[in-house]
């Protein structure tokens, strides 16, 4: 378990131990959470539609926001040999990448937590912290940047299979959203929050 890194060298429970396997992790850090809100507007000003304060362990979080992005994300079928197959107008894989990401590089000393909000023409991921000080956004987009403000965290997702270890997510999120949508991914710093910006692609019935 302490090669794992789920236990310090004290027999205690290391951070991402508690995330990943603790019982109830938000008893010890209420602010490793994910609050997720649907709001029929353009602007936070709007009062959510539906909100939801999701909790427990990271893989079971990760899951559910996941669950709440397809509840309100439009949804196309296509024909792939004799099977049809469902596609979200933002690809799954992609806000997989935004959410995991925001998981593995927030400020855990900061009393915050993440908030994805899903507005009639985008989706933000908000981060608590800033970009460390040798990573720029620019480096980010590139893939160029692999500074790992939680490198244990992020290391339980390399061996889940969720992320590779090259540190080309978001540069292959960028990506993937501009394949999709035809529009750009915008990432910005604003006050003590990183936002990545997802456009929504209107898609015709």
């Amino acid at each position: 378990m302490r090669n794992l890194k789920v236990i310090s060298s004290r027999e205690k429970p290391t951070l991402a131990g508690v995330l990943f396997f603790g019982k109830s992790p938000q008893t010890y850090l209420p602010y490793a959470r994910i609050v997720c809100a649907y709001i029929e507007d353009v602007d936070i000003s709007t009062p959510p539609s539906d909100k939801k304060d999701l909790q427990g362990r990271i893989p079971e979080i990760l899951e559910d926001t996941v669950k709440f992005l397809r509840l309100y994300l439009k949804e196309r079928h296509r024909i792939e040999g004799f099977e049809p197959e469902v596609y979200l107008e933002i690809p799954e894989i992609a806000m997989r990448e935004a959410i995991i990401n925001a998981i593995a590089h927030r400020d855990y000393t900061i009393n915050a937590p993440i908030r994805v909000l899903i507005f009639k023409d985008s989706v933000e991921i908000k981060s608590p912290g800033r970009l460390p000080n040798t990573v720029t956004i620019e480096s980010m987009k590139v893939g160029g940047s692999h500074v790992l403000r939680n490198p244990t965290i992020y290391n339980f997702f390399v061996k889940m299979g969720l992320v590779t270890d090259v540190g080309s997510g978001v540069a292959r999120l960028i990506r993937m959203v501009k394949e999709a949508t035809g529009k750009e991914v915008k990432l910005k710093e604003e006050g003590g929050e990183f936002i990545v910006r997802i456009p929504r692609k209107r898609m015709s019935k």
